[in-house]
């Protein structure tokens, strides 16, 4: 399994102003779904973060985000590591298969992948 990004998540109510604020320094809105707003830098796409008002379909919105080559196996090795799932593992509308995990530290991570 192969880790292609970390992306962190804000709570945030302050879309249009994280995104002029991010803006001077150099990101821009790459995703906005009303709910989650993506910003990325030009020069490095998977330099990114993302704003929350809520999750569309989990219980809670995520720390962070961690997208990987293979989901399943990833769910798998959590899941049989006794980690806590705190959402199934899921296939969403907008293209992504993914879970939620709750790290040692408390940290609700979002692993993903696009279908």
């Amino acid at each position: 399994m192969t880790v292609r990004r970390v992306v962190p998540n804000i709570q945030s109510e302050a879309a249009q102003d994280s995104r002029e604020f991010y803006g001077r320094l150099g990101f821009e809105e790459v995703m906005n779904h009303g709910w989650i707003m993506t910003l990325a830098s030009p020069a490095s796409p998977a330099a990114q973060i993302s704003f929350m008002t809520r999750d569309e379909t989990a219980p809670v919105i995520p720390d962070m985000s961690v997208e990987v080559d293979d989901v399943d196996a990833a769910y798998a090795a959590m899941r049989d590591g006794g980690a806590e799932i705190v959402h199934p593992l899921t296939d969403e509308e907008w293209g992504v298969r993914r879970f939620f995990v709750r790290d040692p530290n408390g940290r609700v991570v979002n692993v993903l992948a696009h279908r």
